[in-house]
């Protein structure tokens, strides 16, 4: 099964249709755990479509309601549940139900990985060469916020951004910093979705990842620190210099300090910077792809 299989998926529109969507999908309905089951070990062993889409649809709420809280990022989210359907139909492919937990358990991580691969390629605010630790930043700051102090708007007291910021490894100046871009975007899972008064929490509750999701998130980012490391080796030694001093630091060296350092403009080293960035990015996304770690577009 690929992202291009033919299933006869509801429509979403990019033209204010969401609403009418969430009408669509509420009427497929939720699995039994056996009835899951069957469907999963037909599908995996005659290849029937009909099984896979049934598997597909009666999950496509769990991927609204995930894209709904990515909706403070500032993106469509038509679009992000399109990249989170994407994701499902990846952990349909993969799911191996003889393991014994739920396809929706399973599937979080592929909808999750989709939608953030998504937010990471879109929006300025987050870049691909940013640190892991700014990345962890940026999708889990809403989450300990709630966490720590429910209630709280606006800036964050100075305990919290010491705990966050410890929790996170990260400097109490980025945890202030991201906070303030990123407030007043939030989306409640208590608002209305419909003229019917359903709220998104109503639809489906989330599942703590178990030890095989766990797992499976362990080694995708063992294998994504994998992509890195090989792609890197395309590049020249001064390619490879400047972009671990730009890009790959926790604290990014000047283009002043590189340009004395190489005796080049500071324009050049900007230069050779972003092609190194995209020279490892398109390689990294060809590889990742060639491996099945992406969603194919």
């Amino acid at each position: 099964m690929s992202s291009t299989t033919n299933y006869k998926l509801p429509i979403l529109s990019n033209e204010g249709g969401l609403s009418a969507y969430l009408a669509q999908i509420k009427k497929f309905p939720m699995l039994d755990a056996e009835e899951e089951y069957m469907l999963a070990k037909n599908w995996k062993t005659t290849g029937n479509l009909k099984s896979a889409e049934k598997l597909v649809t009666s999950h496509l709420r769990l991927v609204a309601k995930i894209a709904m809280g990515y909706k403070g990022y500032g993106l469509p989210v038509n679009e992000m549940i399109s990249e989170g359907n994407v994701g499902l139909m990846q952990a349909v492919k993969k799911f191996e139900p003889e393991k014994g937990f739920r396809l929706a358990t399973y599937a979080m991580w592929w909808i999750k990985a989709s939608i953030q691969e998504y937010i990471l390629r879109s929006w300025s605010l987050v870049k691909i060469g940013t640190t892991t630790a700014q990345k962890k930043l940026f999708f889990n700051l809403k989450k300990l916020k709630n966490q720590i102090s429910p209630s709280s708007e606006g800036d964050l007291r100075d305990e919290h951004v010491t705990e966050i910021a410890k929790k996170l490894s990260v400097r109490e100046d980025e945890v202030v910093s991201m906070n303030r871009r990123l407030h007043g975007k939030e989306h409640s899972l208590n608002s209305p979705i419909g003229e019917d008064g359903d709220e998104w929490q109503d639809w489906v509750v989330d599942k703590e990842m178990d030890q095989e999701l766990k797992f499976a998130q362990k080694e995708e980012m063992d294998q994504r620190k994998d992509l890195l490391k090989n792609s890197i080796k395309i590049l020249n030694e001064r390619e490879k210099e400047i972009l671990y001093a730009r890009r790959l630091n926790d604290e990014p060296t000047t283009l002043e300090d590189l340009s004395k350092k190489y005796k080049i403009s500071r324009e050049r080293i900007r230069q050779i910077e972003n092609k190194a960035f995209e020279k490892v990015q398109k390689h990294m996304l060809n590889a990742a792809r060639s491996r099945n770690l992406l969603p194919a577009n």
